[in-house]
């Protein structure tokens, strides 16, 4: 990523010693792109502290931005169907986002509409993704998401590609103990928009019994 003036990048508001509170209180006063300007707060992520899974999506959503926690919409309520379908116990799992700012385009109502963050976002937010794995240490990562997968392989990477498979970590990301494993799969949300919704659910299951099946 080109550091601008305008997107330096997170890591100069990431703690020197990490904990999931300090993260949090950290985020808000985060300067690395501009999404924190029209966003109502910045969002990390949630869950159990030592999770053996970390699921990590896009980016808040309306209600998330406005309630400072990740995946509280539809989304979640899906992903969380998912999961017990999956054989995942969804309270042992932590959850976060590639972006931690809510990113928009305008509004419908008192609904603000969602606008997917850009290759530039997505890697100035990368330090705080990265910092969150260092403090929970899981077992294994679920992708959820084109968004998710390029935060961690890099902008070729494609869902289609590679769902449902289990990866390796890639060296280039650097942790003290990274993730035994990682299976990426499609994003709740485009279920959620799919006309063919019951098979891309039971995709998306299928996808997360192989991450079961890992833990």
């Amino acid at each position: 990523m080109a550091v601008t003036p305008e997107r330096p990048g997170a890591q100069e508001w990431v703690p020197e010693e990490p904990t999931l509170d300090r993260l949090r209180s950290a985020v808000d006063g985060c300067r690395g792109c501009e999404l924190y300007a029209d966003a109502t707060q910045g969002v990390m992520g949630d869950g159990p502290p030592q999770a053996p899974l970390v699921v990590v999506g896009e980016q808040p959503g309306d209600q998330e931005d406005r309630a400072g926690e990740p995946f509280v919409g539809p989304a979640g309520r899906l992903l969380d169907q998912a999961l017990e379908s999956a054989g995942i116990d969804p309270g042992s799992v932590f959850r976060t986002n590639a972006v931690k700012h809510f990113r928009f385009s305008g509004t419908r109502g008192k609904q603000r509409i969602h606008k997917g963050p850009s290759r530039v976002h997505v890697a100035a937010c990368q330090p705080w993704l990265l910092a969150e794995l260092d403090v929970v240490r899981p077992r294994g990562v679920v992708l959820l998401g084109a968004t998710a997968g390029q935060s961690v392989y890099g902008s070729a990477f494609r869902v289609g590609a590679s769902r449902g498979q289990r990866l390796e970590w890639p060296e280039s990301l650097a942790l003290p103990r990274p993730p035994d494993w990682v299976v990426p799969t499609t994003h709740p949300s485009s279920v959620l928009r799919s006309r063919q919704r019951t098979e891309d659910l039971a995709a998306l299951v299928a996808d997360l019994q192989v991450a079961a099946g890992l833990l």
